[in-house]
């Protein structure tokens, strides 16, 4: 059949896809547009089940406030070049106001909104996959409503941005301070209070095994430097066997090594102080606290000393973050 470039380029026009996919689809489709725009669709979702596993490192993170609501999406892609197509731009900004929109109760909702075009969510991402042959996903989605929200998206390059809620206005420069601080510092939690019980059990089973593993280590490297072996010398089997082949263990002192090594280890695992490995993991978990929740996180906009609680303390006693949301295609 003969395919005129007239009607390669309306169906590009309709489909936004390549002039030799175009063809190719007028071909097979014998002229049909409405089938030609089928085949496109379809070819779309065979890359995108092809391409299923790679990953999506890029793409880009877009915000959407308006009033006491808010959303933000992460449109996610394969390479750098094709998250600053024009094309794959609109697209993000087309699912970001789909989704302020009809404000969605999940990502999977948010698939099946429909965009300003009349495709829902979820069609144009496959066809744009289709079209770029590289993955194309909706790596997240998430909304947040209260009383004043500010909403940060690093200006550099578009992957990482904020979400934050206040409970009440507070002064402009503050409100983006504190929304760039949730998307450079990556708080777990508001307050100490809120962060999740399994994360705090992780925590403190990690400050405990740390703790022991510590106390047992200071008591093997006191009994080798008593028998005058450098601890540094025989931290591993590795470097146990090099030091020896360098002479600066005899074989001798390599065999006492072990034998302290694996007899202190054993009598100090056995022994340690209940008391102080869960006084000294329970100061460690306060630090936890102190980095990784925002109120207690050092407000990088501030002078080096002020928590993120004193700072919006100084500007509104009354005032405090009580939802913030964030995506980072790079974490």
């Amino acid at each position: 059949m003969d395919i005129k470039a007239a009607d390669v380029m309306k169906l590009r026009q309709m489909t936004g896809a390549g002039m030799m996919d175009c063809k190719k689809a007028l071909i097979e489709a014998e002229g049909d547009y409405t089938r030609a725009q089928e085949i496109i669709r379809e070819k779309g979702k065979l890359v995108a089940a092809k391409r299923a596993d790679r990953e999506t490192t890029e793409g880009a993170v877009v915000a959407r406030v308006e009033g006491s609501k808010a959303i933000i999406i992460c449109l996610g892609c394969e390479t750098d070049f094709v998250s600053k197509n024009a094309e794959f731009q609109a697209l993000a900004n087309g699912i970001a106001d789909a989704a302020i929109k009809n404000l969605p109760a999940d990502a999977e909702a948010l698939k099946a909104c429909t965009l300003a075009d009349g495709r829902t969510v979820e069609a144009a991402i496959t066809e744009q996959t289709g079209k770029t042959g590289e993955k194309h996903v909706l790596v997240g989605y998430e909304k947040v409503e209260a009383p004043f929200i500010v909403s940060y998206i690093h200006a550099i390059n578009g992957k990482l941005g904020a979400l934050v809620g206040f409970n009440k206005e507070v002064p402009a420069d503050l409100a983006k301070g504190v929304a760039m601080q949730v998307a450079s510092m990556n708080p777990v939690a508001i307050n100490k209070e809120s962060v999740p019980q399994n994360v705090i059990d992780n925590e403190l089973t990690v400050a405990v095994e740390k703790t022991k593993e510590e106390l047992v280590q200071k008591a093997v490297n006191s009994a080798l430097e008593k028998a005058g072996i450098n601890p540094a010398h025989v931290d591993s089997e590795d470097h146990i066997a090099s030091n020896t082949a360098k002479g600066w263990l005899t074989p001798e002192q390599a065999d006492k090594a072990r034998e302290i090594i694996k007899t202190v280890s054993a009598e100090k695992a056995a022994n340690l102080p209940e008391a102080m490995i869960n006084n000294i993991a329970n100061g460690r978990l306060n630090k936890f606290f102190k980095e990784n929740t925002l109120e207690e996180q050092e407000y990088q906009m501030g002078d080096g000393k002020t928590s993120v609680k004193a700072a919006i303390a100084a500007v509104d006693k009354e005032a405090k973050v009580t939802v913030f949301k964030r995506f980072s295609l790079n974490d």
